[in-house]
């Protein structure tokens, strides 16, 4: 290699750290021809005692799920026995070689645990990550971002610019072109004669530091019509491919056509189309031996376009009869789709059980391409729009909102009947939700529910709820919930008992306290708790409830569920709902091992991390750059109360009440039916400091109402604070005190004490008042309301008294040794916590020898008895 010292260095140390056991992953980056292959192939003779495994990315097969990643495995696969059995089932389910659904993370997971079983040190080369299928994209993101504590290399090559988005994350080294030198030298190096310097410099001008443009080009090829460099190169290729005889270039393109490289079905198909093996020359596009490889990617992409239709129909016929049906059914499906000349009803049929069997082994974006090409190959009518449908639903799933809307698009509404056109438009409601700015969602549900409301009023209503529940998961409940129960009200007749719907209809148009009543009764219902069918709602009305004991047994649910089913989605909920339990109780550790957690599915899935416990979290912590960062990336979406919740929380807690009344107003006047209870004392503390006793008073009477007609401890105690601010009588701060004196809500336990403390050193009790302070700082410290605590300190400095504590344990620890450290600290194995980690053992124990110093332990033992860890 010529002029690539520094990427040659850094790619030696990649290899170095794996040799030595700290593994780890690199991006290179850059457009096609710079280098990218020959940077591979340096690593793999650098890795001298490694196992290296190979895989590439294909244009021509992005829609089979886990393609790329069983190239990976392949070599590896005997030791599949070796990994525990979740994980195994996992692999096996993912390759096709069992039944079910597999888990993203599981997947990943096991991968790294498939290869900390070879026993040597792994090279993972993978080249072309651009044309990864959506899955082993997923899953080879994962494998690199966890394979540090293992001996573990991985070289991903991309070409640029990209879409990829999973690897947003990781180490990455772009390549640029060739100095001018350094391109000559190249030249000089290819061909044993001098250049003409005219030529020389025409064509290092031409190639702009593109080394194969370099290799490929013709020498006469400088003084060509400028294009971009790929492009010419490819025309390069084409010019060799068509100078070949016409056996040759059949060989080469049933070779392109089937990106796997088997010779157990190249020549086969090559038989059924009377090309032998004794082609004897192909150019130097491809080797053919153990498997087929083509000299460079440009020069496949390059044989399959230059091959005329009709010739790629023919060599997919073939290579499908050659794919036995039994193992490789989706392969085969997919080329018969290829071989087709105009539309085939089995075909389409069999694309549509390739689609079936793609989403069973998670493979939606898959899913989708499948019944995608189906459209296009059905000829019955009413079929093809049964099979758009579908088609759109898969893409919306696989995140493809564009493609979604213009197959919808395709479909003929009249020759749908109502229940078809209702899908169509809870279809279209799905697309809008999906879109930022765009606010007809609601208004397409509502239309679905009305051509259902006279055959299926169970249907309909169930509509009116999904757009209520989906507003406030994709952040746009403000104004919507009330637009969507006008149109239930008039559309949806009441049904013959109080439901989910009916309560949520009387809370808007007769108050809280009429509609108590009834939401208790849909939150636990004798058919099943609402949260085992609608987690969302069933969290956000346990909280307007002022009900705790529900909010810890949605989590728990959430997390048995997201277990049991390996749903990524469930489990991030119930992480999330985790921590914001947590955070409420004061446990801030847990509220930052459950985060860990979240992070970690979120990261195995690819999807970014979950943000209002995240929020909430920083708010209660006193932390104001963290939360008006996270604040802002919410980019005008989100739950409005909850954002404005969270920010009158902080500003509240760092006195800063003007602020916080601003976030307040904002909190409670949305027009959101949920969510806005939890604000109002914020509302009335703001309100209070800033001189507004009217605006106060009003908000503890909105307040009262809804505690009064709830009547928990909880609710009664933070009214009786927050009347006490109002009213600046005794009676209410020590009410507060004594309803709060067994909650688990710390830091409202907390600040009833500070509140009390406050008014009593006013009042000129100091001694009284200083017991307060003590006890509120202590409640707030240990609680992590890091600026409530710090208001309770200056009122102890304002008292004379001076504070001193050592840092807690979430101070001392990262977010996921935390984590670790918890879960060893309650019993959990190496294996049990990688497991709930989804990280291999070796990270655990690499974070346990971290984390017993910082603690001040040796042992296990040592780390069960930290009562900083204690949950």
């Amino acid at each position: 290699m010529i002029g690539r010292d520094r990427e040659e260095r850094r790619v030696g140390e990649l290899v170095d750290q794996a040799r030595s056991g700290r593994g780890g992953a690199l991006v290179l980056s850059g457009e096609a021809g710079i280098g990218k292959s020959a940077l591979l192939a340096h690593a793999e003779r650098a890795a001298s005692g490694f196992r290296v495994l190979r895989a590439a990315g294909s244009e021509f097969e992005q829609e089979l799920p886990y393609s790329a990643l069983h190239q990976l495995c392949v070599p590896v696969l005997g030791r599949l026995a070796s990994l525990p059995r979740p994980r195994r089932e996992a692999l096996r389910i993912a390759f096709g070689l069992a039944i079910g659904t597999p888990q993203p993370f599981q997947v990943g997971l096991a991968v790294l645990d498939l290869l900390a079983a070879v026993g040597r040190p792994v090279l993972c080369v993978v080249d072309d990550v651009q044309w990864l299928d959506s899955a082993s994209s997923q899953a080879m993101a994962f494998l690199a971002r966890r394979a540090g504590a293992d001996s573990v290399a991985v070289l991903l090559a991309l070409r640029s610019p990209s879409t990829v988005d999973a690897l947003g994350a990781l180490p990455r080294l772009h390549l640029g072109g060739l100095a001018d030198r350094d391109s000559q030298a190249l030249l000089a190096a290819r061909h044993p004669f001098p250049l003409d310097d005219r030529v020389r410099d025409r064509l290092v001008a031409e190639a702009n530091g593109n080394p194969l443009a370099l290799l490929e080009l013709p020498l006469a090829g400088g003084f060509a019509l400028p294009a971009p460099v790929p492009s010419r190169v490819e025309e390069g290729f084409r010019t060799r491919f068509a100078a070949l005889p016409e056996d040759a270039r059949l060989l080469l393109t049933i070779a392109s056509a089937d990106p796997t490289g088997d010779p157990g079905l190249l020549w086969p198909a090559a038989e059924a189309l009377g090309v032998g093996a004794a082609v004897a020359d192909t150019a130097g596009l491809a080797e053919f031996g153990a498997r087929i490889r083509f000299c460079h990617p440009l020069a496949r992409s390059a044989v399959y376009r230059a091959a005329s239709d009709s010739a790629r129909r023919a060599v997919h016929g073939v290579l499908a009869d050659a794919t036995d049906a039994l193992t490789a059914p989706d392969r085969r499906a997919w080329h018969r789709a290829q071989a087709c000349a105009g539309p085939d009803d089995a075909v389409a049929a069999d694309l549509e059980q390739a689609a079936t069997r793609a989403r069973s082994r998670g493979g939606v974006a898959a899913a989708a391409a499948f019944l995608d090409q189906a459209v296009a190959l059905s000829l019955d009518g009413r079929r093809r729009a049964g099979i758009t449908l579908a088609a759109v639903e898969a893409c919306l799933e696989a995140g493809s909102v564009d493609r979604a809307a213009d197959l919808l698009s395709t479909v003929d509404m009249a020759a749908q009947d109502e229940p078809g056109r209702a899908r169509a438009d809870l279809l279209r409601a799905r697309i809008a939700f999906s879109r930022p700015g765009d606010e007809s969602g609601p208004v397409w549900t509502v239309s679905a529910a009305r051509r259902l409301a006279a055959r299926s009023p169970g249907l309909a209503r169930e509509c009116f709820l999904d757009a209520i529940e989906t507003s406030f998961v994709v952040g746009r409940a403000g104004g919507v919930v009330e637009e969507v129960l006008t149109a239930a009200r008039a559309l949806a007749p009441p049904p013959a008992a109080p439901d989910l719907l009916e309560a949520l209809i009387t809370w808007s148009s007769d108050g809280y306290r009429a509609a108590l009543p009834m939401l208790r009764d849909v939150l636990h219902s004798e058919g099943g708790p609402l949260w085992s069918r609608r987690p969302a709602l069933a969290s956000m009305i346990s909280t307007d409830l002022w009900d705790l004991g529900t909010q810890f047994a949605i989590a728990e649910w959430l997390l048995k569920a997201g277990r049991e089913s390996g749903s990524p989605l469930l489990l991030r909920l119930a992480f999330a709902q985790k921590a914001t339990g947590a955070v409420l109780c004061g446990d801030v550790a847990g509220a930052l091992a459950a985060t860990a957690e979240e992070e970690a599915v979120a990261d195995a899935v690819g999807e970014p991390p979950l943000r209002h416990h995240r929020l909430l979290l920083a708010a209660m912590s006193g932390h104001r750059d963290e939360t008006l960062d996270l604040l802002r990336g919410f980019g005008g979406t989100g739950h409005v109360a909850s954002l404005h919740w969270s920010a009158a929380l902080l500003h509240n807690g760092l006195g800063d009440h003007e602020a916080a009344l601003t976030a307040a107003r904002a909190a409670t006047g949305h027009g959101d039916l949920f969510l806005t209870g939890v604000a109002l004392p914020e509302l009335v503390e703001a309100a209070v400091r800033q001189g507004e006793p009217a605006e106060a008073a009003t908000a503890l009477a909105a307040l009262s109402d809804r505690t009064e007609a709830a009547g928990t401890d909880l609710g009664r105690g933070v009214t009786a604070y927050a009347r006490g601010l109002v009213t600046g009588a005794e009676d209410d701060y020590r009410e507060a005190v004594e309803s709060l004196q067994d909650s688990p809500l710390l830091p409202y336990r907390g600040r009833a004490h500070l509140l009390y403390g406050q008014w009593l050193r006013r009042a000129g009790r100091g001694t009284e008042s200083l017991r307060e302070l003590r006890i509120a700082h202590d409640l707030l410290t240990e609680s992590g309301a890091g600026a409530f605590a710090g208001r309770a300190a200056e009122e102890l400095r304002a008292a004379g008294q001076e504070i001193g504590r050592p840092p807690p344990v979430h101070e001392t620890l990262t977010r996921q040794q935390l984590a670790v450290a918890r879960l060893v600290a309650s019993g959990a194995t190496s294996n049990e916590v990688a497991a709930q980690l989804f990280i291999s053992k070796r990270t655990v124990d690499a974070h346990l020898r971290a984390i017993f110093p910082k603690l001040g332990v040796t042992s296990r033992r040592q780390l069960r008895d930290h009562p900083g860890l204690r949950s």
